[in-house]
């Protein structure tokens, strides 16, 4: 099982990035798909979620400057972040679980650093 993040890099306030997870080795489109963050010196956060269906979820931090995507098509999954702040700097990684009941999701990505200059 392979995520792979990437996209991630250094932009100014104001400005867009838009994240890829590339995955393999499992059924993706039957799977809970999902956007963490951690920041230096702070705990892992949810930043949203996305269901097969397509169903989604932002933490009220992010809601209306960021978009999740997935093609199961191509296996992957999209962050779209518009707006940035110097607040959203993070490792930023991708996450998969089987079942939207889980508390625990089965398979991560490896991260992509984000940073937001002001």
């Amino acid at each position: 099982v392979q995520l792979q993040a990437s996209g991630g890099g250094l932009v100014q306030a104001g400005g867009s990035l838009r994240l890829s997870c590339a995955t393999s080795g499992f059924t993706f489109s039957r799977y809970f798909m999902g956007w963490f963050r951690q920041a230096p010196g702070k705990e892992r956060e949810l930043v949203s979620t996305i269901s097969w269906h397509g169903s989604t979820y932002y933490a009220d931090s992010v809601k209306g400057r960021f978009t999740i995507s997935r093609d199961n098509a191509k296996n992957t999954m999209y962050l779209q972040m518009d707006s940035l702040k110097p607040e959203d700097t993070a490792v930023y990684y991708c996450s998969a679980k089987s079942s939207v009941a889980a508390l625990e999701y089965d398979y991560w990505g490896q991260g992509t650093l984000v940073t937001v200059s002001s």
